[in-house]
Protein backbone atom coordinates (compact mmCIF):
# COMPACT_ATOMS: atom_id res chain seq x y z
CA UNK A 1 0.00 0.00 0.00
CA UNK A 2 1.17 3.24 -0.65
CA UNK A 3 1.80 6.25 1.74
CA UNK A 4 -0.61 8.83 2.33
CA UNK A 5 1.88 11.04 3.84
CA UNK A 6 4.13 10.94 1.02
CA UNK A 7 1.55 11.61 -1.09
CA UNK A 8 0.82 14.73 0.93
CA UNK A 9 4.26 16.21 0.68
CA UNK A 10 4.08 14.89 -3.00
CA UNK A 11 0.88 17.36 -3.91
CA UNK A 12 1.77 20.18 -1.22
CA UNK A 13 5.15 20.29 -2.88
CA UNK A 14 3.88 20.29 -6.54
CA UNK A 15 0.98 22.85 -5.64
CA UNK A 16 3.86 25.75 -6.53
CA UNK A 17 4.47 27.21 -9.67
CA UNK A 18 8.49 27.78 -9.10
CA UNK A 19 8.59 23.65 -8.04
CA UNK A 20 6.96 22.95 -11.11
CA UNK A 21 8.99 24.82 -13.55
CA UNK A 22 12.32 23.22 -11.76
CA UNK A 23 10.08 19.71 -12.27
CA UNK A 24 9.33 20.67 -16.17
CA UNK A 25 13.11 22.12 -16.47
CA UNK A 26 15.02 19.19 -15.38
CA UNK A 27 12.33 16.48 -17.53
CA UNK A 28 13.30 18.80 -20.73
CA UNK A 29 16.95 17.94 -20.06
CA UNK A 30 16.81 14.75 -19.40
CA UNK A 31 20.02 15.08 -17.16
CA UNK A 32 20.49 16.98 -14.10
CA UNK A 33 21.18 20.41 -13.78
CA UNK A 34 22.92 22.80 -11.41
CA UNK A 35 20.89 24.19 -8.74
CA UNK A 36 22.15 27.78 -10.04
CA UNK A 37 21.42 27.20 -13.49
CA UNK A 38 18.01 25.78 -12.28
CA UNK A 39 17.75 28.90 -9.72
CA UNK A 40 18.14 31.51 -13.08
CA UNK A 41 15.70 29.94 -14.78
CA UNK A 42 13.34 30.25 -12.32
CA UNK A 43 14.65 33.97 -11.50
CA UNK A 44 14.40 33.89 -7.97
CA UNK A 45 17.02 34.46 -5.26
CA UNK A 46 19.45 31.98 -4.16
CA UNK A 47 17.54 31.79 -0.52
CA UNK A 48 14.14 31.35 -2.24
CA UNK A 49 15.52 28.52 -4.64
CA UNK A 50 16.87 26.63 -1.52
CA UNK A 51 13.71 26.56 -0.31
CA UNK A 52 12.15 24.81 -3.38
CA UNK A 53 14.94 22.43 -3.75
CA UNK A 54 14.32 21.48 -0.19
CA UNK A 55 10.76 21.59 -0.26
CA UNK A 56 11.10 18.70 -3.56
CA UNK A 57 14.03 16.94 -1.87
CA UNK A 58 11.70 15.87 0.78
CA UNK A 59 8.59 14.73 -1.58
CA UNK A 60 11.56 13.09 -2.86
CA UNK A 61 10.74 14.15 -6.44
CA UNK A 62 14.37 15.59 -6.51
CA UNK A 63 17.75 14.43 -5.68
CA UNK A 64 20.61 16.57 -4.82
CA UNK A 65 23.92 15.98 -4.48
CA UNK A 66 27.08 18.28 -4.19
CA UNK A 67 30.21 18.19 -5.78
CA UNK A 68 32.78 20.63 -4.74
CA UNK A 69 30.77 24.15 -3.95
CA UNK A 70 27.91 23.17 -6.67
CA UNK A 71 25.08 21.49 -5.85
CA UNK A 72 23.40 19.23 -8.95
CA UNK A 73 19.59 18.91 -8.76
CA UNK A 74 17.65 15.48 -10.61
CA UNK A 75 14.61 13.81 -10.74
CA UNK A 76 13.38 10.65 -8.69
CA UNK A 77 12.06 8.82 -11.10
CA UNK A 78 11.08 6.32 -8.81
CA UNK A 79 8.73 8.22 -6.99
CA UNK A 80 6.91 9.61 -10.18
CA UNK A 81 6.64 6.07 -11.44
CA UNK A 82 5.24 5.13 -8.39
CA UNK A 83 2.96 7.50 -6.92
CA UNK A 84 2.44 10.09 -10.41
CA UNK A 85 3.05 7.43 -13.56
CA UNK A 86 2.63 9.55 -16.54
CA UNK A 87 2.61 12.71 -14.87
CA UNK A 88 5.73 14.30 -16.52
CA UNK A 89 4.78 13.31 -19.98
CA UNK A 90 2.10 15.83 -19.20
CA UNK A 91 4.17 18.67 -18.61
Amino acid sequence: MLNNEQRIRIFKALADETRLVIIRELYAKKNEMSCGELREICGTTKSNASYHFRTLSEANLIKIRKESQTKYASLNLETFDLYLPGLLNTL
